[in-house]
């Protein structure tokens, strides 16, 4: 398996994730604060430099009231 930074699949889940944030009224330091983590951590994952492992989508999806499944059927929809 290729690795999965940078792939088309990645950008659309930090993509959406960031919106999903921004529409939350959430900063990446509110999130972070939220999260337990520092600022820079969630500025790593929204800037694609950071892999988010299924642990962390779902603490973000708990924080944010997201439907993880909901996020994972729009990234299969775009092909690598």
């Amino acid at each position: 398996m290729p690795k999965t930074l940078h792939t088309k699949r990645h950008r659309k889940l930090v993509d959406r994730l960031v919106e999903i944030r921004e529409q939350a009224g959430l900063t990446q330091s509110e999130l972070a604060y939220r999260l337990g983590r520092y600022q820079s951590v969630v500025a790593a994952m929204e800037g694609g430099g950071r892999r988010i492992d299924v642990v962390e989508l779902l603490a973000l999806a708990d924080v944010m009231g997201f439907d993880v499944h909901d996020l994972i059927d729009r990234i299969r929809e775009v092909s690598e």
